[in-house]
């Protein structure tokens, strides 16, 4: 069984929330749940207007589609999401260049199944704490090739910099990822609003001392508006409870 709780907010420094996310714990079309996390951005009204309606195709078509295979179904729906705000920026001026991160898991069973797009992440926090997804971004890149250490890329100028996203071009590739859940593991997804503030130690101490998913997602961001808030920052927690 799963508890759920989500939370977001806008920052000390941002005057729209381009952040949306997204919780059913009940069945949607074939899959048993659906949980979304997704970082707008572009313009004055590209960044919300693209995460809001990423999310709500994805919604429907999930909910409208046959396929079985969760992994195919979840990379269907954020296909038709790029299509859609793809043809939306090309006729709507205002909305030209919008686009978004997407961060996208259902658990079946005891596994968790997770389709990610951009620098918005999915961590499994158990004894130690496991980024499960990988940044699409440019200085996450650098950091694989061995160009950067883990603590340059911390503060790096271009660490916003991203190199894939839901309405940056014609196709869009987004990674799957399974992972097996044992009880009592936390699992967050969250947008780079809060990783940008909180570095991942600092995550697993607050979530191990806190007494429950709502007051994790809560302090959680008061920690990253108390480091700054420079972004929206956005969580959804998952617990898996026997």
């Amino acid at each position: 069984m799963l508890k759920t709780f989500s939370l977001t907010d806008i920052g000390k420094k941002r005057k729209v929330n381009q952040d949306y996310v997204y919780t059913q714990e009940q069945p949607l079309g074939n899959l048993p749940n659906l949980f979304v996390v997704a970082d707008g951005m572009g313009g004055h009204r590209g960044g919300d207007f693209a995460s809001k309606m990423t999310v709500e195709t994805m919604v429907r078509e999930i909910e409208q589609s046959f396929e079985k295979n969760p992994v195919t179904l979840l990379g269907e729906a954020i296909k038709e999401a790029n299509r859609e705000i793809r043809e939306m920026a090309a006729k709507t001026p205002e909305l030209e260049g919008m686009g978004t991160t997407v961060v996208a898991a259902s658990a079946l069973g005891r596994y968790l199944q997770i389709a990610n797009v951009g620098d918005s992440r999915l961590y499994v926090i158990g004894d130690g704490i496991k980024q499960i997804t990988k940044d699409h971004s440019l200085v996450a890149e650098m950091v694989r090739m061995g160009g950067i250490g883990e603590d340059a890329a911390r503060n790096h100028p271009d660490k916003n910099i991203i190199t894939r996203a839901v309405g940056a071009a014609d196709d869009v590739e987004p990674d799957f990822f399974k992972v097996e859940l044992n009880e009592g593991d936390i699992v967050l997804m969250c947008t780079d609003g809060l990783t940008n503030m909180l570095e991942d130690e600092e995550i697993r101490v607050i979530v191990k001392k806190s007494r429950d998913i709502v007051e994790i997602a809560t302090t959680l961001v008061d920690e990253a508006n108390k480091a700054g808030g420079s972004d929206n920052i956005s969580v959804v927690l998952l617990e898996v409870v026997v």
